[in-house]
């Protein structure tokens, strides 16, 4: 199956099919058709998969495509026309451009915590792009991926985007395929065997991995403000989210404002039992349960701890007393546990960050614009947000992706599309203006390196000296032209009027600039 579907895939991307902008944009309003006539479907699959409620489907999962779908079909001509670019002198008369094109078939490995968004989002991109691609969806969400398989091919091309269903065997039958991308979405241990995987065929590679993400808060915030944001941000999806903030760093002098109010925002958000509350969701199963259970044992638990394994169900839970060696901080944690370790202040709080893997994202909760600007200097992350949590993830205008071990490669909007087009360099001349070739033709003399390199190495700003430039050049060139035939002994009357017509050419484009 996995084969027969990438040399299907293959077969049909050859036919040129996917290719125009009309076929592209039917397809991508198609899947915007899916979102919305098959929301009940896929609300009703993720509330199996991860206990979701059908408003938390939609706000996290799908109104986020509809809106990326909207951009790229706007934008499409936009993005897939040529673009222009500035040039040198020794190409002033060529056309130089930039021309995307797409890569052929894209390999699409989704995650199972956002299976739709994190799924069709770089989806969304490969069409956009004129690609074909093989979606396979995360095995670990079963109901989802049963919906995917099913719904997809109702909707578009079932042959240029098939879907690819199974576990780690078809995964790994998948890997030993041929692809021009490979798109992967999920944790560092597994993103290395992708690359390796791809590294046979020099396939490249796209990893939206994760990582432990710090949330330093200023003693000087707004607190209440602040641990709310941070709440909504940890807890949304049972901590089951890669940009979640994985730990707090603050000082100790505010630690128990901190907890004051994360207790009452936990209660806000998920009423006093968050087990019966709808908006509250489930860990995805009990693998995961207990490896996030275990990563208590050596720490205090200030807030929650409440857990039921047959129902894969963990209260929000804030740990103290945790320290660097503490095993909730050896790995993401990805659930509801929020870790909080005290530092003496910024610096400190730097200096931790950096000890460890750059992170996927990284939370500044300060009123000084010089510690946000300090952090940001002094540290590294895929993303980096102030005030807030995850909302830099909506912002289609941002780059999306991580930094080293976070992963490789951004994607979101137009990103999206760069990431899965190649942007194929295009310059087109004619077989004219041949007498300005000369200094470079052998053979090779001092006179006409210094004319290449009056050309090459002092090539001045055109944007900024425009005209003016443009009439000196033709002067420039007219210099050449004359000194490099005296010498070869002089021009003649044929070769002279050869030069001339070089020199009007180079008048004329002045003209026009």
């Amino acid at each position: 199956m996995p084969h027969e579907a990438v040399e299907g895939a293959r077969k049909a991307f050859l036919t040129g099919r996917s290719k125009p902008l009309e076929h592209r944009i039917g397809q991508l309003r198609n899947l915007q058709r899916l979102l919305v006539e098959r929301k009940e479907e896929i609300a009703e699959a993720i509330k199996k998969d991860l206990y979701k409620s059908e408003a938390g489907t939609q706000l996290y999962e799908t109104l986020g495509l509809e809106a990326e779908i909207i951009l790229t079909v706007k934008k499409l001509a936009e993005w897939a026309a040529p673009r222009p670019v500035e040039k040198n002198l020794m190409t002033i008369s060529d056309t130089v451009y930039i021309q995307p094109e797409p890569l052929g078939v894209v390999l699409i490995i989704g995650a199972w915590n956002y299976p739709w968004a994190v799924t069709l989002q770089p989806l969304i991109g490969a069409i956009a792009a004129g690609n074909a691609a093989v979606v396979k969806p995360s095995e670990v969400c079963v109901h989802t991926s049963k919906v995917m398989e099913d719904l997809l091919p109702l909707y578009i091309d079932k042959e240029l985007y098939p879907v690819v269903t199974g576990g780690v065997s078809e995964t790994q039958e998948l890997l030993r395929q041929r692809f021009d991308h490979v798109f992967y979405t999920g944790n560092s241990v597994v993103g290395k065997l992708v690359m390796e995987a791809a590294a046979k065929h020099l396939t490249p590679v796209t990893l939206e991995l994760g990582g432990k993400s710090p949330c330093f808060i200023d003693k000087n915030c707004d607190i209440p403000v602040a641990c709310r944001r941070i709440t909504w941000g940890k807890y949304s999806n049972c901590g089951q989210t890669c940009i979640a903030p994985d730990y707090i760093l603050c000082e100790s002098s505010i630690q128990d404002r901190v907890l004051e109010e994360i207790k009452k925002s936990i209660k806000a958000f998920y009423t006093e039992d968050p087990k019966t509350c709808p908006d509250y969701g489930r860990i995805i199963n009990q693998r995961h349960f207990k490896r996030i259970m275990a990563m208590t044992d050596d720490c205090t638990i200030a807030i929650g701890g409440e857990n039921d394994e047959s129902a894969c169900y963990i209260a929000p839970t804030v740990l103290t007393d945790v320290k660097g060696s503490s095993k909730v901080m050896q790995e993401e944690i990805f659930g509801p546990l929020l870790p909080i370790l005290t530092v003496r202040g910024v610096d400190e709080a730097i200096s931790f960050i950096n000890k460890g893997e750059k992170p996927l994202a990284l939370y500044i909760f300060s009123p000084d614009d010089k510690v946000i600007k300090k952090v940001i200097a002094e540290t590294s992350s895929g993303g980096v947000l102030a005030n807030d949590c995850l909302v830099h993830y909506s912002v289609s205008a941002l780059p999306f992706g991580g930094v080293g071990n976070s992963g490789m490669g951004s994607y979101h909007g137009k990103f999206s599309f760069d990431n899965l087009s190649h942007l194929r360099a295009c310059l087109i001349k004619k077989l004219t203006m041949e007498g300005i070739n000369d200094m470079r033709y052998p053979p090779h003399t001092a006179k006409k390196l210094g004319w290449a390199r009056f050309f090459i190495v002092k090539n001045p700003d055109l944007g900024w000296i425009g005209r003016m430039v443009l009439l000196a050049i033709v002067t420039v060139v007219a210099a050449v032209v004359l000194q490099v035939r005296r010498g070869k002994g002089g021009v003649g009357g044929a070769r002279r009027d050869t030069y001339l017509t070089d020199l009007k050419t180079m008048v004329n484009i002045t003209k026009r600039t």
